[in-house]
């Protein structure tokens, strides 16, 4: 069994969270480091972004759709640029 990351939430066959930050330029920031995290995993998040909130869902494309340990590691990165 897939432990969720602290925050995340296991729905859908993907681990999903949203963020809220202060405005859209924290917002962006924020997507920017996650994506150099996502290409040094080789690994990539479906997300949007609307004004000061990130909504961002995992899932393995290439595992079928489910949710597996990448996007644990992944999740667990992205946790670490909130703190």
């Amino acid at each position: 069994m897939i432990e969720v990351p602290d925050g995340w939430q296991h729905k859908e066959d993907s681990l999903r969270r949203s963020f809220q930050f202060a405005d859209f330029a924290a917002a962006f920031a924020f997507m920017s480091r996650v994506a150099v995290i996502a290409e040094e995993l080789g690994h990539h998040p479906d997300w949007s972004n609307s004004w000061n909130v990130v909504d961002i869902s995992l899932c393995s494309h290439d595992a079928g759709g489910v949710v597996t340990e990448r996007d644990v590691q992944l999740a667990q990165h992205i946790n670490e640029v909130l703190s």
